[in-house]
């Protein structure tokens, strides 16, 4: 998305570190894709962002796939859909099986390119962008509901909830936090609540990293 603000900050880098040391070791001579995931305002942009860094610093080269970019409607048109009906909040809004399908091709057809959707968030427009899988090694799914995506290798979940992240939406400026946002919020945290258990990577709530056995 152009016009998104991701500036990591220390415990995002810690988070990325923990990840990073679990996986190096699994990644390498293989195309794989890692999700990130969890509630809005939990850190899944920046911990993708410091994550792609220790990739490259090993010589991999990562690219992000941004779960915004796949949204049906551009941002502030499906903020105004959302007031219109608040049961347009959910899975429906965002094109899943796209964003699978582009995470396949990464994996099983490299030589191909992929003409994805780029969101351009001032203009409230989605673009068009190409990206060509075989100019990178390694795939970073981040979303709130990337867990879902069945070409997912390791699916990474950050267990925030969203009233604990309310500083770090605040910080992002993307949404008015309203009463009508704190029920957009209940409504996600129902929904991505229940995708922890489907994770093999969990960053707890104090950052740290732990690995599940799922």
């Amino acid at each position: 998305m152009i016009g998104d603000k991701v500036i990591p900050k220390p415990h995002h880098t810690a988070a990325a570190e923990g990840v990073f040391a679990l996986l190096k070791d699994k990644v390498r001579d293989k195309r794989v894709a890692i999700t990130v995931a969890g509630e809005s305002g939990a850190g899944k942009s920046e911990i993708a962002v410091e994550l792609a860094r220790l990739f490259e610093a090993e010589d991999l080269r990562p690219l992000i796939f941004q779960q915004d970019d796949y949204f049906f409607l551009p941002p502030k048109t499906n903020a105004a859909t959302r007031k219109k009906d608040i049961k347009h909040v959910g899975l429906g809004e965002v094109n899943l099986a796209l964003l699978d399908e582009h995470t396949r091709l990464f994996k099983f057809a490299p030589g191909d390119k992929i003409e994805k959707p780029l969101v351009i968030f001032e203009e409230d427009r989605i673009s068009r962008e190409t990206v060509t899988p075989a100019d990178y090694d390694l795939l970073i799914a981040e979303g709130t509901y990337t867990t879902l995506l069945s070409h997912g290798d390791f699916h990474v979940f950050i267990d925030r909830n969203f009233e604990e992240t309310l500083a770090h939406r605040k910080a992002r400026k993307r949404d008015t936090l309203d009463e009508f946002s704190e029920r957009i919020l209940e409504i996600e945290h129902g929904i991505i609540s229940k995708h922890k258990r489907m994770a093999e990577i969990v960053v707890n709530n104090d950052y740290s990293v732990t690995w599940v056995d799922t």
